[in-house]
């Protein structure tokens, strides 16, 4: 159970036993090679043979199951799912009616990035554990160094989101609902806090190389018009994580307003819910930030078009082009005559939002992903449930292709500012652009390793075609008088 036959046979002071816990131990066999182990294994046997129990044995019995210890902490998880939620919703049901609703959109405000960036941490332990299952060596791809995370590591992550968010949501409303207002408010702020100091800690703990390449890469997005140069050419994981972002656009808008109200001491009040407050719903600073990874995005095309002159990258840049309509005839519902509005810059934002979204959709089909080989990611190397339901599959090309039609058509409710009232339903459509960019990956780092791949197989026979040649010439000069 913990290793076979070669477990039991290990001294109980044995240094290969340093590693407790429910992972198996190993050790080379080769070092128990002696007369005097050779004994001692003579005796564990003869002891088996007589129903004696070994200290070593005593040890191992002692030891937990991996799947005792898995569904131990599946039962504890649930057990905190139910007492966040019991806590929650007695907290909330604690208040007046019309503070209620007020109360909720803003703790929703405050927690709603964070929660949107838990799942797609999620949905990004699924992209790798997938890459792993194939032959897309997605390290190659990103440029990732030896020690790059793997997808039970950022699992591992995401659960510690999973448990960390929530508790801290429920922390602030139990606490507000109580009077304890002052407390109440500095739940969010020690939060935001803490994920700040986790993403510059300079130590080697909390997988600081894999903290650094990600703001490196940050650092690379916002400023991709730098010197030319080898080092600074725009690399396949600054603008796949760009994408990622512009897709997050409604996060980080939200992430701009939570800060803004933490620093005006707006937090637990509902003082910012006003319109002209300086962190109201209708502050300027909302579309500048919605529109800020499509501007990125932008700047990284026209890059790429000056380092390799292709035009395709400006067919590209115009495509984040056609978003910054959409964001900013949206906001200036808020800031022009009901009448203009309605007959001058509704009709030019609808105008924009149906180009944006079919110019994105046909991107996304025609030159994002490669139809030819739409299913070969989920050919897994070994015999897999998923493999089977998803390999080869007509299904798979109709719900992909379909899917992101309509979730490309929804980013009109996400980026217009005037649509975003309704937070419940705002965050459904942003948790389905989630979705929409988790299936996007898959299509998109299988393109690229095609790619990839092609590249070395020309390279390979060019080689190969060369030597032929040199042999050619070799043996041309063999010649007898």
């Amino acid at each position: 159970m913990f290793g076979g036959g070669l477990v039991s046979s290990v001294p109980g002071n044995s240094p290969h036993l340093r590693k407790s816990g429910s992972r198996p131990v190993v050790f080379d066999i080769g070092e128990l090679g002696t007369s005097g182990d050779e004994g001692f294994l003579h005796s564990l046997e003869v002891n088996e043979m007589k129903g004696v129990s070994s200290p070593l044995n005593s040890a191992v019995a002692i030891m937990p199951s991996p799947v005792v210890m898995w569904r131990f902490k599946v039962l504890l998880f649930f057990i905190w799912g139910f007492i966040c939620s019991k806590i929650g919703w007695e907290s909330v049901m604690r208040m007046s009616v019309d503070l209620r609703d007020l109360f909720l959109y803003e703790a929703f405000l405050y927690y709603n990035p964070l929660l949107l960036v838990t799942m797609m941490v999620w949905l990004w332990g699924v992209n790798l554990w997938v890459f792993s299952q194939t032959n897309v060596n997605y390290a190659k791809i990103f440029e990732l160094e030896q020690n790059h995370l793997t997808y039970q590591e950022i699992w591992k992550s995401a659960t510690w989101m999973t448990i960390i968010v929530p508790t801290s949501m429920t922390a602030y409303l139990y606490l507000y609902s109580h009077g304890e207002v002052s407390l109440a408010a500095s739940q969010p702020v020690l939060l935001y806090a803490a994920v700040a100091m986790l993403l510059i800690f300079p130590f080697d703990i909390f997988y600081l190389s894999t903290r650094y390449f990600f703001l490196r890469t940050l650092w690379r997005i916002v400023f991709p018009l730098q010197a030319s140069s080898s080092l600074s050419a725009i690399s396949f994981a600054d603008f796949f994580l760009a994408d990622i972002l512009t897709s997050m656009s409604k996060v980080l808008s939200d992430l701009e307003r939570s800060v803004c109200r933490m620093v005006h001491r707006q937090v637990a009040t509902i003082a910012w819910f006003e319109a002209d407050s300086v962190c109201g719903s209708h502050a300027v600073a909302i579309p500048v930030v919605l529109v800020l990874p499509y501007i990125f995005r932008l700047f990284q095309c026209l890059r790429q078009y000056k380092d390799s002159g292709e035009k395709t990258t400006l067919l590209n840049a115009l495509k984040y082009s056609t978003a910054i309509p959409v964001i900013f005839l949206s906001a200036l519902k808020y800031h022009v005559f009901p009448d203009r509005w309605t007959n001058i810059y509704r009709p030019l934002w609808l105008l924009s939002s149906v180009l944006n979204s079919l110019y994105s959709f046909y991107w996304d089909v025609t030159r994002d992903w490669d139809l030819s080989g739409f299913t070969r990611i989920f050919k897994f190397s070994k015999p897999n449930i998923f493999s089977h339901l998803l390999y080869g599959r007509k299904w798979v090309y109709l719900w992909v292709i379909g899917s992101n039609l309509v979730l490309r058509c929804t980013w009109t409710y996400k980026l217009s500012a005037h649509l975003r009232h309704n937070y419940l339903t705002v965050f459904a459509i942003t948790a389905l652009e989630m979705i929409r960019r988790f299936q996007w990956v898959f299509f998109r780092v299988e393109k690229e390793w095609n790619k990839m791949s092609s590249k070395t197989d020309v390279q390979l026979s060019s080689m190969s075609n060369t030597s032929n040649e040199e042999d050619k010439l070799l043996d041309s000069n063999n010649y007898h008088v």
